[in-house]
C-alpha cells in the first residue's frame, strides 16, 4: 500500500531525491541568467508549445505549424479545435510534463519510458518546426538523451534518471516562472491568459486567470515532489520484501 503519510522518512533513495532537488534548484537559480540554462528554458518553451498542440488534437483540430524562438518566445498555429481548451494548455501543460518528469526519474525503467516519449515528441515536432531554432533544439536534444541512454547502457556513468530529473525541475520552475512573468507581474495583452479571459464566460481578467495558473502550476510542483516520496517509499518496502537492487 502506498505509504501516504510517509511514515519512517527518509530512507537513503528519499534523502538523495531531496537532495537532487534541492541542488538542481539552486544550480538553476544561480545560473538562470546564463547561457547554460537557454537550451533547457528553450526546452520548456517547447513543451509549452507542444501542450498547445496536443491540445489542438485532442479536441479534433489541425496544427499547422510551431515555433520556438531563441529569445524563449513561441508560437503554435492551429485550425479548429476548442479555443478554451488549447488557451490554457501551454502553460499548464508544461507544467505537468515537469511533474511527470520529476517522477519519472525515481526509478531507472519510467526514466527510461519519459526519455523514450521525450525522444519521440521531439521527432514528432521536428516534422512540424517552422523555423530552424525549433529544428535545431529538437536535433540537439535527440542527440544529448540518446546519448545519455548509451551511456546508461554500455558503460558506468549511470546518469539518465538524474538527466531526467534535472529537465522535469527545470520545466517546473521555469512553467512557474513563466506565468508569473508574462501574466502577473507585466500584463502582456497578446498572452493566452488574456485571450482567455475573452472567450471564458467567468468574470475574471488575464490577470486574474494568471493568478490562478500559477497556483496550479505551483500545485504541480509541490505534488511531484510529494508523490515522488511517496513513490519511493514504495519502491524502498518492495525492494526489501523482495530483494531487489536498484538501477
Amino acid at each position: 500500500m502506498p505509504n501516504w503519510e510517509l511514515r519512517n522518512c527518509c530512507d537513503h533513495d528519499q534523502k538523495v531525491f531531496i537532495a537532487c532537488v534541492a541542488a538542481f534548484t539552486v544550480v538553476i537559480l544561480v545560473l538562470w541568467r546564463t547561457f547554460l540554462l537557454t537550451p533547457f528554458k528553450l526546452i520548456t518553451v517547447f513543451l509549452h508549445e507542444a501542450s498547445h498542440a496536443i491540445a489542438c488534437w485532442l479536441t479534433c483540430g489541425k496544427v499547422e505549424g510551431i515555433q520556438v524562438h531563441a529569445n524563449e518566445g513561441g508560437v503554435t498555429q492551429t485550425r479548429g479545435g476548442i479555443y478554451w481548451v488549447i488557451l490554457p494548455a501551454g502553460y499548464l501543460g508544461s507544467s505537468f510534463w515537469g511533474m511527470a518528469l520529476i517522477l519519472a526519474s525515481t526509478n531507472l525503467l519510467t526514466a527510461k519510458i519519459a526519455a523514450g516519449c521525450f525522444i519521440a515528441a521531439l521527432i514528432v515536432v521536428l516534422f512540424l518546426a517552422k523555423n530552424w531554432t525549433l529544428r535545431g533544439l529538437c536535433i540537439g536534444f535527440i542527440v544529448f538523451i540518446a546519448v545519455i541512454w548509451l551511456l546508461q547502457e554500455k558503460t558506468t556513468v549511470h546518469v539518465l534518471r538524474y538527466v531526467i530529473l534535472f529537465i522535469g525541475v527545470m520545466n517546473s520552475l521555469f512553467s512557474v516562472y513563466d506565468i508569473y512573468d508574462d501574466l502577473i507581474s507585466r500584463r502582456v495583452h497578446s498572452s493566452d491568459a488574456e485571450k482567455f479571459a475573452e472567450v471564458c464566460p467567468c468574470p475574471c481578467n488575464g490577470f486574474g486567470w494568471g493568478v490562478i495558473w500559477g497556483m496550479i502550476s505551483f500545485a504541480f510542483l509541490c505534488a511531484s515532489l510529494y508523490l515522488g516520496l511517496v513513490i519511493l517509499s514504495v519502491e524502498n518496502v518492495v525492494s526489501k520484501r523482495f530483494g531487489t537492487a536498484r538501477a
